[in-house]
C-alpha cells in the first residue's frame, strides 16, 4: 500500500501535479447573454463581472482585459482594455475610427490586433494595449473583400485570417506569406465572417469551426450548424474534432482546447473543455461564449 508520500512522488513524477499547479494559476474570460464580460478561474469557480461589453480576450499573464463596447442602438464601439487589479477601464479614442470591435492579444502581450472600419471597409487594426502606437495590418482589397478570424502565430510575428473564398498566413507588415483556397483545405466547409480560428501553441495545428453538414431541425437556430475541426498545417489534412453545435476554440496547450456547445434542448450555449482527440469534455460555465484563456 502506498502511503501519502509515496502517491506524491508518483503524482510528481507524472506531471499531474505540475498540470495541477499550472491551471490554478491560469484565467478565463467569457462573456454573458447581457452584454457583459466576465473572468474566472480555469475551473469555472470565482466568477466575476468586469465591465458591459463583448467580445473578451484575457491577456497572456491574465493581468488585463480586452474587450470591445457594445450598444445596440448605436455603431459606436470602441476597444477597451480592464486592468483586473484596479479595475481601471482605457478605450481607445484616439485610434481613426469609432467602431471597432474584436480585440486579440498578442502571445507577448505587448499588442493587441482588431477589426476597424475605415472606408466603409473593415481593416485589421494593431495598437498598444493602451490604444497608442496604431496602424493598418492588413487593408480591405480593393473589391470589398475584407479579412475575418484573425489569430496569431504561436511567435507573434505573423497571423492567420480569412476572407470568405481562401485561408490566409500574412506577415505583421501585411504581406501574404501563403494562402490556400479554402473549399480546397476544408472541403463543404461553410465560413463565415465570425468564424474563429485559432494556431496550437506549437504551431502545427489550426482549429476553424465550420458548418459542413446538412443542418438537423432544431428549433431557434438558422443556418449551419457548427462543428470543430482540427487543420494539420504541415499535410494540409482537415479531420473533425467534434460533433455538431460546437464552436468557438480556443487552445489551452497542444492538446487541449476550450469551446461552446449547445444541447438540442438548451436554449444557451455552455463553455467545455475538450482534448484536441475529442473524447475528454468537461463543462466548465454554463450559459456562457467567447471564451478565452490565459497562458
Amino acid at each position: 500500500m502506498k502511503t501519502i508520500p509515496g502517491i506524491l512522488a508518483v503524482l510528481l513524477t507524472s506531471g499531474w501535479f505540475a498540470c495541477t499547479a499550472a491551471d490554478a494559476s491560469r484565467k478565463i474570460a467569457f462573456e454573458q447573454n447581457d452584454n457583459s464580460v466576465w473572468v474566472a478561474n480555469l475551473d469555472g469557480s470565482g466568477a466575476r463581472k468586469i465591465a458591459a461589453g463583448v467580445d473578451p480576450d484575457i491577456s497572456p499573464d491574465g493581468s488585463k482585459l480586452a474587450f470591445n463596447t457594445e450598444d445596440g442602438n448605436s455603431p459606436v464601439r470602441y476597444i477597451a482594455v480592464a486592468d483586473l487589479a484596479t479595475g481601471k477601464i482605457t478605450l481607445f479614442k484616439n485610434v481613426p475610427s469609432d467602431n471597432c470591435f474584436g480585440p486579440v492579444w498578442a502571445p507577448d502581450g505587448r499588442k493587441l490586433l482588431f477589426y476597424i472600419f475605415l472606408d466603409k471597409e473593415w481593416d485589421i487594426g494593431l495598437a498598444d494595449p493602451d490604444g497608442s502606437a496604431f496602424r493598418i495590418l492588413k487593408k480591405a482589397q480593393s473589391d470589398s473583400h475584407s479579412f475575418y478570424s484573425a489569430c496569431w502565430t504561436p511567435d507573434g510575428q505573423s497571423l492567420y485570417c480569412q476572407d470568405l473564398d481562401n485561408l490566409y498566413h500574412i506577415g505583421l507588415d501585411g504581406a501574404v506569406i501563403k494562402q490556400w483556397p479554402l473549399q480546397k483545405i476544408l472541403p463543404g466547409g461553410d465560413v463565415d465572417s465570425g468564424v474563429r480560428l485559432g494556431v496550437s501553441p506549437d504551431g502545427r495545428t489550426l482549429l476553424a469551426e465550420l458548418g459542413t453538414e446538412a443542418v438537423p431541425e432544431r428549433k431557434d437556430w438558422d443556418g449551419p450548424a457548427p462543428s470543430i475541426w482540427a487543420l494539420d498545417l504541415a499535410s494540409e489534412k482537415a479531420r473533425k474534432v467534434t460533433a455538431q453545435f460546437w464552436w468557438q476554440p480556443y487552445w489551452l496547450s497542444n492538446t487541449e482546447f476550450l469551446c461552446i456547445a449547445q444541447g438540442e434542448k438548451e436554449k444557451r450555449p455552455s463553455i467545455y473543455r475538450v482534448s484536441l482527440d475529442g473524447n475528454t469534455r468537461k463543462l466548465l460555465i454554463k450559459n456562457a461564449t467567447e471564451p478565452s484563456a490565459s497562458k
